[in-house]
């Protein structure tokens, strides 16, 4: 991120901070489990801190393959409780977030019959096994049938489907020749999981003034009598907070947080995983709307993904140590194209056709496994203690299942606080959600009412991004003049304006990464970073300097974590992209 070279006016978050610096809960690490549980205790009518060193979702939660997805590839691993927890509440998701979880028929290519009977069971009752051992259809049939049984809770997905050879390569023509057999099942798609947590985010801070979250807030010590020490990352400022119970939700950086507030723990053990987005409506077209999910040589499962007009290719499963940079490798990228030629033979992709790339690391506890995969995706809670204060640790936790993480951990909190349960979050829509219409006659009619005002197409792009939530937005384009940016005529600077004064905007970044799709499509170029800087310092009353400064930042992020290599002297035209052929 850009180096702090001059003051900077305070923000209101961090004010509302400093100015009562005491609290019942802070919760350090605002990932999407930080944030579930923020939401949870502030629905509960807790006094309620969330802090983070970077944005919303920036760290690990900002990696994921934007799937919520009931873990079929768990059974192997007998992690039956966690299998029925991640289907019950993908099921529940589909109905609190149809803004932006939806069904996502995902389709398996297998090209042998029996293989694996042996090594699957053995994993199964927990013995490690070693070598490459592909899965044949018998045992992926088996495996479905027992995920159909767990997916009955909610009926919200249809059972899966096998298709032999034929009927296999007429659905998707570009297949390997080889394909035996095809099975298609349903998990979910979260088509835009920044804007998802964003939304919990926002229901736990419209709870009440109990309720206070700020991002570029990091947790810089702990003293002895339990205070925790908080700097302002932006102009480095610190204050002391005072917590009767602190929740370390800091993900993979959990055992740093902990080093951090003075205790030593070992309970992480995470593992990087890279994706690449592209351009490539020939590969896009060969997916059939539908996700392409299997087992690649090395018995690694990966995916083709469609999403947003761009294929999302992943994942890798590697060893990280924390105190390495987090970065997609071009080792990765190779094998990623590697990945593609295994189903798609005929299909050619290179680095001309990435746009975007990103990394992560999951939150896995430290684990001895004979392979990445066999490594534990449940979660649990570490209680220790410092200056009297209960300090808890947040180990493991996924996607799919942060709801109800965020309940079991609230629960914990509230039980140490001496307090019960007031309000429940199962069942409980989830912002733009709240009036969303989940049918063509309730879609039409929103449609109508609102495209009054903006047209019905503006209308129907705004539902698409926001749900419900783009009502405000639609206000304010009614209330004043609006235009269309110039670098990127999908988005509107009346748009960009409201997101930056009302989602805790702090850098360029935040935008372009966050609060848009703008890199994740390959929209960023030169030309729309000085628009964008322009628009937001006019929101925040940034100086001339302070726009190029975060235009420089801006670039020198792009290039270093996501591959898009842009050049001040560039104006128009896409983006150009690191490796290209």
């Amino acid at each position: 991120m850009p180096t702090r070279t001059s003051p900077r006016p305070s923000r209101t978050t961090v004010e509302a901070l400093r100015a009562r610096p005491e609290c019942e809960v802070l919760i350090i690490g605002a990932g999407i489990n930080g944030i579930a549980t923020f939401r949870d205790l502030a629905l509960n009518g807790v006094d309620v801190v969330l802090v983070d060193r970077d944005d919303y979702v920036a760290g690990a939660s900002s990696g994921s393959s934007h799937m919520i997805h009931g873990g079929i590839r768990y059974l192997e691993n007998g992690e039956f409780r966690l299998v029925k927890e991640s289907v019950h509440e993908r099921n529940a998701l589909l109905r609190l977030a149809p803004h932006y979880v939806r069904p996502l028929p995902t389709t398996i290519p297998i090209f042998s019959t029996f293989s694996s009977l042996l090594s699957a069971p053995l994993r199964f009752i927990g013995v490690k096994t070693r070598g490459k051992k592909e899965r044949g259809a018998l045992i992926i049939k088996v495996g479905l049938t027992i995920y159909d049984l767990f997916s009955r809770d909610g009926g919200r997905v249809p059972r899966h489907q096998f298709r032999g050879a034929k009927a296999s390569r007429a659905l998707l023509p570009a297949l390997r020749r080889d394909v035996k057999w095809t099975a298609t099942y349903y998990d979910a798609s979260m088509h835009d999981p920044e804007r998802l947590a964003l939304d919990v985010l926002m229901d736990g801070v419209a709870a009440g003034d109990h309720a206070r979250a700020s991002n570029y807030v990091e947790a810089a010590g702990m003293d002895p009598d339990g205070a925790v020490l908080l700097r302002d990352a932006i102009t480095g400022e610190e204050f002391a907070m005072r917590a009767r119970v602190v929740v370390n939700a800091s993900g993979p950086w959990t055992d740093l947080t902990n080093a951090a507030l003075g205790e030593t723990s070992q309970f992480m053990g995470g593992t990087k995983g890279s994706h690449i987005v592209v351009d490539h409506p020939e590969l896009l077209a060969a997916c059939h709307g539908r996700e392409i999910f299997f087992e690649f040589t090395d018995g690694r499962i990966v995916l083709i993904y469609p999403l947003k007009g761009r294929v999302l290719i992943g994942t890798t499963d590697i060893a990280h140590d924390m105190a390495e940079p987090i970065r997609c490798t071009e080792e990765e990228v190779d094998y990623f194209f590697d990945v593609v030629r295994y189903v798609f033979p005929s299909i050619p992709v290179d680095r001309s056709h990435i746009v975007f790339r990103f990394s992560g690391v999951r939150p896995l506890p430290r684990q001895d496994a004979a392979s990445n995969a066999q490594i534990s995706r449940d979660y649990r809670v570490e209680e220790g203690e410092r200056g009297g204060v209960p300090v808890l640790s947040l180990v493991g936790g996924k996607w799919t299942t942060f709801r109800a993480l965020g309940e079991q951990l609230g629960g914990r909190v509230l039980a140490l606080l001496g307090r019960t349960r007031a309000v429940s979050t199962d069942g409980r829509l989830i912002g733009g959600a709240v009036g969303y219409p989940t049918t063509p006659e309730s879609r039409t009619a929103w449609l109508a009412a609102h495209g009054e005002t903006v047209g019905t197409e503006r209308a129907a792009e705004l539902l698409e991004r926001y749900g419900t939530s783009a009502e405000a937005i639609i206000r304010r384009i009614a209330a004043g003049q609006d235009a269309p940016l110039a670098a990127a005529p999908e988005y509107s600077r009346a748009e960009i304006a409201h997101l930056v004064e009302t989602e805790q905007v702090v850098r360029l970044v935040d935008v372009v990464l966050r609060r848009t799709s703008l890199a994740f499509r390959g929209l960023v170029t030169d030309a729309l970073l000085t628009e964008l800087a322009d628009l937001i310092g006019d929101a925040l009353g940034w100086d001339a300097a302070r726009r190029a400064q975060e235009r420089d930042g801006a670039r020198l992020y792009l290039a270093d974590r996501h591959g898009i290599d842009l050049t001040p002297a560039e104006t128009t035209g896409a983006p150009s992209r690191r490796g290209k052929a």
